[in-house]
Parts: structure tokens; C-alpha cells; sequence
């Protein structure tokens, strides 16, 4: 009985899960915290969202949240079909570096080659400048906003996409000389697929991806009107209420996924055991792009090469009218996190990094030591305080000074480092430049993936009444197919265009408003 009676004993210790109250019962179920996450969509009244969490090939987590369809009490489930948006372009260029592996395509082809309809600029714009949003080319969605027609008011094909691009006499920068995120390359990827191999991008990518990773709910908008069994229909909400905003245009491959979050971690396994592709492929879409002076950029194909508190983060985020998306892979620790949503005013990036944090606790680094900082007599900050341009966009970048401190207008401290250089809170550096006469003459935006951008400083303008009537005209865009009218109304200058645009300008400096 004694031996029993000691056996009986070193079980209940090996096994303390059985007792009440112990440690291991009271550990949080990560599946709850998830649901206070997403608590405010988790309603028979709202849109709502999808999210879905891997670890090592396993799903550890698929959770549904909100209506699919307000007019039909239809709720969201776990296989819901949601528009993906930009988070779509990972496979766009999956799909063109097949073909390079194939073959069929270079990534030093010039574009040309197979988009003749594109004008000759000089310089060839190459694939591989497609897929790392370096080509220099204009956003087609941007020029036919400027025309009065922006996307979501006017069904829009490849064929306006590739009329809008045919007419642009300039590009924005040489091929691979800058970063400038445009969608015009990645649908001129899916165009240039089409042609390669004369199927439609759709069938290409259904054979090449999505069946054999057993992606059974995923394909392309390239039809808006085609009926979708079990997608979510997309919403924005109003001062009035909620109101459907849903991509009616044909255009894709910049974006146009129909996807669901459990089929994205599909895709996201992937890039461990590489069925489609194998290591190849895996390796050219991690690949990030490099600038003519040999500058490495944080995007690759159709992924960004993040840091998130200090572990590798592979993301992409996506917004296409009401729905919005983000996809993150950690690859240290071998997690993915997708997030899908039916709702525009929902941002996806903090719900999708609020989720992983649950499933990386204890994995995170000891935070980097913040640069010490230094004390400046107030007069070297105030002098430091103004209006810089960037030297590349002409965009402005505001400094003030507020209660003793640096500030950029948006509201960032910048904490100085030295006489000249100054810490952002988002954790880029600002380095002050000097002119011959003593005074700031500008500025370096120095990024934390490397970048270093000049920045001008330009005198705040204050145009008099006259100064403004100089302005008044009309202005043609033969690019963009568009006549602006300017005028003065109240002692202001205010563009007016078809159909009814009409927007007020509010000076910056010198002929910059």
C-alpha cells in the first residue's frame, strides 16, 4: 500500500494540470484576448473582419467577426471571400517570376518589348522595375482623378489602364533612380503575363498557384459583375450609417484578390516548403530592389521587408474601396497573421500586429537603446523651425517649435542628437544643413532603411490680392485630358473642372499651393 500511496503522489505532481487553480489552467487563451481585438465588429449591426493565425504550417486560429451582408443578415464566417487589395501584388509578381523561371520573361526585358503601346522614354523601363515600384512611371488612378473621374466612379479596364500610361509624355524619374509606389506597374505585370502566355492572368495564376496550394477560395475581380458565392460585400460607414463601397472596375494584379485569410496562410506556407517555386522563387520575391546607386530599398516582390520590434516582418497591406487586408509573415519564429475586413473606416495593419503580439510574447528583443539626446539653447531650435520641400516631390515638410520643443507639423517630436542632427519619434533623423551665411538652408530625411532624402527650405508665401489674379486662367493637361479653370473667390484662389470639381488652394510658397 505504501508503494501505491508514492506512486499515487509523483502522478499528481507530473500531471498539475488536474488540480484546481494552478498556474498552467490560468494561462489566457490566446483565442479570447483575439476576440477582445476584434470586440467592437463582433455584432449582427457592423461589416466586420476575418483573421487567421499559423505557426509552422498549423492553424492556430480562425475567427470571424461581423455581417457579410447587411440587406441579408448574412454573417461573416471563416471562409468569407474578401477583396485582398494591394496585398494582391505579391502574386502578381509571383506570377511574372515564374514565367522569368520559365524562360519566358527576363527581368531585364525592357517593358517595351511586350507593352509596345508605352512611349519610348529614353531609358528602358525593365520588369524587374515593375516589381520593385521603380520605374518612374505615374499612377494611372492618380491621372484619372486629376480628370475628374478617380477610381470607384467610372468602371475602369486594362484598356483605360493602358490608354491613361500610352499618354504620358514624361516619367515621374529615370527607371530605378527612386522608390514611388505605383500601381501602373503591377497592372502593366498582369497585362504583360496575359501576353507572355496567352492565357488570362486569371486561368495563369489559378494553374500556376492557387490550385496547387489547395487555395480553393481564391481568384481575381477581373469581372466585377460575376457572382461570388459567399463574398462579403464592402462598406463605409457615414454620419448616416453604413453604405456599401464596392470596386466596380476590371483592372487587377495591382490589386483584385478575392481571397479568404485562411487561403492567404496557404500562400504564406509557401514560402517554407516552396511547392510552387520551390527555393527560387521564394528567394526573387524576398529579393528587395536596388536604385541605380546601388541603394537598397525596403520592397521586394510585392512584399515589404519590414522590422517589427526588432524581429524580420515580411507584410503587405491592402485597401480596395471598403475592404481592407493585411498579411504579415514572421519568419524567425515561423508565424503568419491574415487579416481580412469589410469595412474602409477599419485600419487592418494595428488589429493584424495587436493579434501577432499575443503569439509573439517573450520572442521580441530587448529594445534598442534610444540615442542619447542633448540640450540646445532655444534660439538653435527655433532657427530650425519652418517649411522644407523635398527636393524629388515638391512636397512639404513643416517644422515648429511648441512649448520649448522641435515638432513636425503633423505632430512628431524631434529630439536633438547634436547641434544639427535630430531624432524623429518615428525613428527616422532629420540632419540640418548650413549655408555659407550662417543660416539652415535645408535638410536630409535620413530613413531607417537607408534612404536620404534632401529637403529645401523655402519661405512661407503670403501672395497679395494681385498676386493672386496673376494665377487665374485656364490649364491644360493633354496627359491627363483635362482643362482646370482657376479663379478668385473671396480673396482665394479655387481650381474648378468637369464634372463638378472645384477645391480651394491654400499657398505654401512661392507658385506652390
Amino acid at each position: 500500500m505504501k508503494i501505491v500511496r508514492a506512486v499515487s503522489l509523483v502522478v499528481l505532481f507530473l500531471l498539475p494540470g488536474i488540480l484546481p487553480g494552478n498556474a498552467a489552467a490560468q494561462t489566457p487563451d490566446p483565442a479570447a484576448k483575439v476576440d477582445e481585438i476584434f470586440a467592437e465588429w463582433k455584432s449582427q449591426e457592423s461589416p466586420g473582419c476575418t483573421v487567421a493565425v499559423s505557426e509552422n504550417g498549423k492553424t492556430l486560429l480562425s475567427r470571424a467577426y461581423g455581417m457579410a451582408d447587411l440587406e441579408h443578415d448574412a454573417p461573416i464566417t471563416p471562409t468569407t471571400i474578401f477583396e485582398a487589395g494591394s496585398v494582391s501584388k505579391q502574386f502578381t509578381a509571383a506570377a511574372a517570376l515564374l514565367l522569368v523561371q520559365q524562360g519566358k520573361l527576363a527581368l531585364a526585358d525592357d517593358v517595351r518589348k511586350h507593352v509596345p503601346e508605352l512611349p519610348d522614354y529614353g531609358k528602358p523601363i525593365t520588369i524587374a522595375h515593375l516589381i520593385h515600384h521603380t520605374s518612374g512611371l505615374r499612377d494611372w488612378g492618380a491621372i484619372v482623378g486629376v480628370n475628374g473621374w478617380p477610381r470607384g466612379t467610372r468602371i475602369h479596364t486594362h484598356a483605360h489602364m493602358l490608354d491613361v500610361a500610352s499618354r504620358q509624355k514624361a516619367l515621374n524619374y529615370e527607371p530605378g533612380a527612386e522608390f514611388s509606389y505605383t500601381n501602373t506597374g503591377y497592372n502593366l505585370l498582369a497585362v504583360i503575363v496575359e501576353r507572355v502566355t496567352g492565357q488570362t492572368f486569371a486561368e495563369f495564376t489559378r494553374q500556376q498557384i492557387f490550385e496547387p496550394l489547395g487555395m480553393k477560395h481564391t481568384g481575381w475581380r477581373d469581372d466585377f459583375t460575376r457572382i461570388v458565392k459567399g463574398r462579403a460585400i464592402a462598406y463605409i460607414k457615414a454620419e448616416d450609417g453604413f453604405h456599401s463601397e464596392m470596386p466596380f472596375e476590371n483592372v487587377h494584379g495591382n490589386g483584385g484578390l478575392l481571397t479568404t485569410s485562411e487561403d492567404l496562410l496557404l500562400w504564406n506556407e509557401n514560402f517554407t516548403h516552396g511547392k510552387v517555386g520551390g527555393p527560387a522563387l521564394i528567394e526573387a520575391l524576398q529579393r528587395r530592389g536596388r536604385l541605380n546607386d546601388n541603394r537598397e530599398i525596403e520592397y521586394a516582390g510585392g512584399l515589404f521587408m519590414l522590422n517589427y520590434e526588432g524581429l524580420p516582418e515580411v507584410s503587405h497591406g491592402g485597401a480596395t474601396a471598403g475592404y481592407r487586408a493585411f498579411l504579415a509573415r514572421y519568419p524567425e519564429q515561423k508565424l503568419s497573421v491574415a487579416v481580412l475586413c469589410n469595412l474602409g473606416n477599419i485600419d487592418s495593419e494595428p488589429l493584424a500586429h495587436r493579434t501577432a503580439d499575443l503569439f509573439l510574447t517573450g520572442k521580441k528583443p530587448i529594445a534598442a537603446q534610444v540615442p542619447a539626446t542633448v540640450e540646445l539653447p532655444s534660439e538653435e531650435i527655433a532657427a530650425k523651425a519652418g517649411l522644407y520641400s523635398n527636393r524629388r516631390t515638391g512636397v512639404i515638410l513643416g517644422m515648429k517649435m511648441e512649448e520649448g520643443k522641435l515638432r513636425t507639423r503633423g505632430g512628431r517630436t524631434v529630439s536633438p542628437l547634436s547641434a544639427s542632427l535630430f531624432l524623429v519619434s518615428n525613428g527616422s533623423k532629420l540632419d540640418f544643413v548650413t549655408g555659407s551665411d550662417g543660416k539652415i538652408s535645408g535638410l536630409r530625411l535620413l530613413t531607417p532603411d537607408g534612404d536620404s532624402i534632401p529637403y529645401d527650405r523655402v519661405e512661407e508665401a503670403a501672395p497679395t490680392a494681385a498676386q493672386l489674379a496673376e494665377y487665374v486662367g485656364e490649364y491644360t493637361s493633354d496627359e491627363a485630358e483635362v482643362t482646370y479653370k482657376v479663379v478668385v473667390e473671396e480673396g482665394k484662389l479655387l481650381i474648378k473642372g468637369r464634372p463638378d470639381i472645384s477645391f480651394g488652394l491654400t499657398p505654401l510658397y512661392a507658385d506652390a499651393f
